[in-house]
Parts: structure tokens; C-alpha cells; sequence
């Protein structure tokens, strides 16, 4: 482990072989598979198609999110400060608030349901007045993009590429909408933690958790991943593009995309996957494999945690190249 961190260029991290850690991580094998929505339920502007094939080496992935008290032993050994605690402010969901009404600083344009709070960051989530105590094996939220950049330079890991991504929540199963299969609860059984109720002022917590669920909840899908929708969006190393798909089009197999690094500045959107407790198909149906969203490197919320992944050592050594937008 290195002691000290610094958020480096705008780049994704990758770390040296001599400096990887794969404690945790399950080895996926080389494959191709179908990347995209084939039901077409997406979003137009989320850029879910068209299907198409992907080839990747071999790689590894967290079978879970970085939890609270993983994200603590980082900072305890590097003195890291987040980008929402230099910042001195958050976005909380209205009904998670846990702040005296002074914190509370307002509404977000056009999505009046998150809050910016002042002082809520990954020690105190939910604003001043909370903590992460007794969440220990919750996921870290309140972490930017590049706060997971950090992280992971200190673990020596890296975050997986979008279609690393997929390949991992899909566990085997082509075309499905879930990790576990079509069926959002097959036999009655909730597979994943999103919104019950109402969105966005009533939650009726059937699947027991009105926000953040432990990472080992429910069931792991058949690769041994853990939540890989629902609980938190995950950052994925890739700039996010509409289009990326329909460029990659006219190539079959695509091999080991990286996303189009079109923007390589702190402003770039960048890659979030697999929904959090908050979608519902009212508002949000991105709790599907083929979902995609995006944020900026600086953006951090009550939603949005990270797992980690890994070069396998028997991947191909070759330049970490973005594909090429025009």
C-alpha cells in the first residue's frame, strides 16, 4: 500500500503489475458477449444500442462495493479529504436529511428531491447529523469519481471500464435484463434494493432498506458479484457518450473498449452503472444491466459508491487508448 495519494491527471488509473492488489476481486475469463440494451427499454439519451459484440481478456473485479470502513483504512492511512468535504457541501435525498434546517442550502434545478447540505460528505452521508457508524459493510456513498481514483491508486486497483462492467453484472446470462435473469422478483423475492412506493415521497422499504443495504445483500449473481444493481450507481473509468455505441457499430467483435475520451478535462462526464436504491420505473428503470448514466469527476451524492477491478495476469499488455470519437 502507498501511504501517500495524489488525485493525478484526468485519466483513468491503472496501476503497475508489480503494484496490484487483487484481495477481494474474482477472476473473470476472457469472453465476448452482447453489450446494450435488447429489450429496448432504455433512455434515447442514455445511448443504450445498439446491441453489439465485445470481446475482453481476461480480467478481475471486486465481488463487492468499497465499503465504508475500506474507504476509512484509506483515509486513516493517507489523510485523503474528498472532494464533497473540500467542497463543504453534498446532495442528500430529501428524505434521508439529517441535518438542522440551516444546513439545508436548497433544491437541485429539476430534481427538487436532492438537497445540497452542508457538511454531508462520506463521514456523515446524509448531512451533519449522521454517521457511518454501525454501516461499517454499507457502501461508501458521497465519493466523486475522483475520489475513487484515489482510492484505488492507494489500493492498487483500478475502476473497470464500462463494458468490464457489463460483462461482470451480466454473469453469464446473454441478452437479460437483471444479473439474476428477466423477472424483477422472481416468485415474489426482491433481488436487488431500489424504490417500493411512491417516488419520490413515499418508500415503502418492502426489500427492508429505505436507503443503503449492506454489500452482501440479497444474492450474488452466478459470478459471485454482489449488487451489481440497485444499492449505489458504481463509477466505470470511461467518459460517457450517447453515441459510443452507434460508433462501435460497424466493428464486430469491438475489442476491450475504453470509451471515447472526447473531453479529456475534469469536466468530462463520466460512466455510472447499475442504479441505486432510489430508481423506480417511474423515474428511474436504470437498475438493468444494459442501464447506463453519467456525472461529472467532481460529483458526489448519497447514491453513488464504486467497486474496483484489475488487470488478470495473463491479460495482453497493450496501450491504454480511449476509442477515437470522430
Amino acid at each position: 500500500m502507498v501511504a501517500t495519494v495524489t488525485v493525478g491527471p484526468p485519466g483513468p488509473f491503472r496501476p503497475a503489475p508489480a503494484d496490484r492488489t487483487t484481495r477481494g476481486q474474482v477472476r473473470l475469463g476472457a469472453g465476448t458477449f452482447a453489450m446494450g440494451d435488447a429489450h429496448g427499454e432504455g433512455y434515447a439519451a442514455d445511448g443504450e444500442g445498439p446491441v453489439h459484440a465485445v470481446r475482453l481478456p481476461s480480467f478481475l473485479i471486486d465481488a463487492t462495493t468499497v465499503t465504508n470502513a475500506a474507504f476509512a483504512a484509506f483515509v486513516k492511512d493517507t489523510g485523503y479529504v474528498t472532494d464533497a468535504e473540500r467542497l463543504g457541501v453534498s446532495a442528500v435525498f430529501h428524505l434521508a436529511v439529517r441535518a438542522d434546517s440551516s444546513d439545508v442550502l436548497g433544491q437541485a434545478a429539476g430534481t427538487p428531491w436532492w438537497l445540497t447540505v452542508r457538511g454531508a460528505s462520506w463521514r456523515r452521508p446524509a448531512g451533519p447529523l449522521s454517521s457511518v457508524a454501525g454501516l461499517q459493510n454499507h457502501p461508501v456513498t458521497q465519493v466523486s469519481w475522483n475520489d475513487a481514483q484515489a482510492y484505488c491508486a492507494w489500493a492498487g486497483k483500478r475502476l473497470p471500464t464500462e463494458a468490464e462492467w457489463e460483462f461482470a453484472a451480466r454473469g453469464g446470462l446473454e441478452g437479460a435484463r437483471f444479473p439474476w435473469g428477466n423477472e424483477r422478483t422472481p416468485r415474489g423475492r426482491w433481488m436487488c434494493n431500489i424504490w417500493q412506493g411512491t417516488f419520490p415521497t413515499h418508500n415503502t422499504a418492502e426489500d427492508g432498506h429505505v436507503t443503503t443495504a449492506p454489500v452482501k445483500s440479497y444474492r450474488p449473481n452466478a459470478y459471485g458479484l454482489w449488487n451489481m444493481v440497485g444499492n449505489v450507481w458504481e463509477w466505470c473509468a470511461d467518459t460517457f457518450a450517447a453515441d459510443a455505441y452507434a460508433d462501435r457499430a460497424a466493428k464486430t467483435p469491438v475489442d476491450d473498449p475504453r470509451g471515447p475520451w472526447h473531453d479529456p478535462g475534469r469536466s468530462a462526464p463520466r460512466v455510472m452503472r447499475g442504479g441505486s436504491y432510489l430508481c423506480h420505473d417511474s423515474y428511474c428503470y436504470r437498475y438493468r444491466v444494459a442501464a447506463r448514466s453519467a456525472n461529472t469527476a467532481d460529483s458526489a451524492t448519497g447514491n453513488i459508491g464504486f467497486r474496483c477491478a484489475n488487470d488478470s495476469p495473463d491479460r495482453p499488455v497493450h496501450p491504454v487508448t480511449p476509442e477515437d470519437p470522430s
